[in-house]
């Protein structure tokens, strides 16, 4: 990471009245129905970094709160922040961040906002999208060749809307050059503590989270935690393989690719999945699929083949072969049924019995489809 440290700062007053300049400098802008957690996560760790104890004293650090408009900007749980300062020099940060927020609630920037974040870019000041912050940077054309980091929540938005851009769901932040993006929530205090041990070392980093009742920091590569699909899942390499899985359900990756992304030999990761659940990572990545599948004809009037392209299936035969070997009963079966039937098999005398409960196929389909 290239540091920008002094560049062009206004001087500071330390405690003893001489001038000195902030070693670290962050502008924050504020998207409309921005996160409040985000924002206040990252400014109160520079706070706390800034000055002994929690005097609050922009001394070793500086934040600025910059918008093109003098109106306070409303974040998603209807409290208000005032800007600090309107646009200024980007040359006089180290980092500038973007503090996204609700996805669906309107435009989250207006043009010149854009036109800041691109001057910014250009003048080779690092760039943070926090939140859907990273929405804000793709639509600005920054995040062209970079990987993004989303929250799992939003993996699938990011795609539908970037379809050629490779976002990564299964970890709390990502530094790629002079990108940094990061999925909200607690993450934010970990991508904060990082940042200010860089800048200011480890024992101000330290301290800033002690007074914040922070348990230790969480390197960016951590996986991000998650609903019930693997709440249950003590090994974190198994909890980012089906992570992985699911945010491919209609492009599945093959094993072997998914083991190459965890560092892992393919039959490193096959033993893994059949210790912690029982199966083989390509068996459970076909029944969360199937699961899927299963939810798809309950809930939505798409045809069977879509549905089966949809869950990653690329003929309907092959796809009807597996569901009612899963499930007991055929794709067309429970769509004309509506769903009501409860999955079964056959015995071993061919006869259908309810199907016997198994961990990992309730895992496969505990997350999103029920």
């Amino acid at each position: 990471m290239h540091m920008r440290e002094g560049r062009n700062r206004p001087l500071m007053k330390d405690q003893g009245g001489s001038a000195q300049r902030p070693r670290l400098s962050v502008g924050f802008i504020l998207a409309d129905n921005f996160t409040l957690s985000a924002f206040s996560l990252f400014v109160d760790q520079l706070r706390l970094a800034a000055d002994e104890g929690d005097l609050s004293r922009p001394i070793n650090c500086q934040w600025t709160i910059m918008g093109s408009r003098p109106d306070p900007v409303k974040a998603s749980c209807g409290v208000t922040v005032s800007r600090t300062s309107g646009f200024v020099d980007p040359n006089r940060f180290d980092y500038v961040a973007v503090v996204g927020g609700l996805l669906h609630a309107g435009r989250q920037v207006d043009d010149a906002t854009i036109d800041y974040l691109r001057q910014t870019a250009k003048a080779g000041v690092p760039l943070i999208g926090l939140c859907t912050g990273s929405f804000v940077l793709a639509r600005a054309g920054l995040m062209t060749g970079r990987r993004c980091c989303v929250n799992w929540y939003h993996y699938q938005d990011f795609l539908n809307e970037f379809p050629h851009h490779h976002p990564v769901a299964d970890r709390l932040f990502v530094v790629d050059g002079d990108r940094i993006t990061c999925p909200g929530g607690g993450s934010v205090a970990d991508l904060a503590t990082w940042i200010v041990e860089r800048s200011l070392g480890r024992a101000v980093a330290q301290k800033s989270r002690q007074i914040m009742v922070l348990e230790q920091a969480r390197p960016g590569t951590a996986a991000q935690p998650h609903p019930p699909l693997a709440d249950t899942i003590g090994d974190e390499r198994v909890r980012r393989a089906l992570l992985l899985m699911e945010q491919h359900l209609a492009d599945p990756l093959l094993i072997a690719d998914i083991a190459t992304r965890l560092q892992l030999s393919t039959r490193q990761l096959e033993r893994l999945f059949q210790t912690v659940l029982g199966m083989r990572p390509a068996a459970f990545y076909r029944s969360l699929r199937l699961k899927y599948a299963h939810w798809l004809l309950d809930n939505t009037d798409r045809s069977v083949t879509d549905i089966a392209l949809e869950a990653g299936f690329s003929d309907c035969a092959h796809f009807s072969r597996h569901f009612k070997a899963l499930h007991g009963l055929t794709p067309s079966d429970i769509r004309a049924r509506n769903g009501r039937i409860k999955p079964a098999v056959e015995d071993a005398e061919g006869l259908i019995a309810p199907l016997a409960p198994l961990k990992a196929m309730e895992i496969a389909g505990h997350r999103l489809f029920e």
